[in-house]
């Protein structure tokens, strides 16, 4: 077969070399790691690695972006349930949701977006998505 002229250009993201960032959520006095892992500036879609500590609440929040967590490590706990390695979680964009990790686990997860992030607490209903 000959090779293609229109070949795709891969972008890569070691995560087992990139050193945590620390999201800070002033709203909730939250300090989250996180590593980038892709961001796509047409859409603003974004993936991203999260670690919520054993005992965090991301308490009642909404987001004009619809995401997904994919369950790598530990227990994701949400209004609805918990979930385990493996289960991916999807969250429509505008509802109301809380998640965290369970008391006696961290959680890590793979973070997606459909579309730029952003984030609004019941506290900010003067100033809907701060963190745009």
């Amino acid at each position: 077969m000959t090779v293609p002229s229109n070949l795709v250009t891969l972008e890569v993201a070691d995560s087992s070399r990139m050193a945590w960032e620390t999201l800070t959520v002033e709203q909730i006095g939250a300090q989250i790691p996180f590593k980038s892992l892709f961001a796509d500036s047409d859409t603003g879609m974004q993936v991203m690695l999260l670690r919520y500590a054993a005992g965090f609440t991301n308490t009642w929040h909404t987001h004009p972006c619809a995401h997904g967590m994919f369950v790598l490590d530990g227990v994701l706990k949400t209004h609805e349930g918990e979930y385990g390695p493996g289960n991916f979680v999807w969250f429509p964009e505008g509802g109301w949701m809380e998640h965290g990790a369970t008391a006696d686990n961290d959680v890590t997860f793979l973070f997606i977006t459909n579309k730029p992030f952003a984030i609004c607490y019941e506290s900010d209903a003067e100033h809907p998505y701060p963190m745009e």
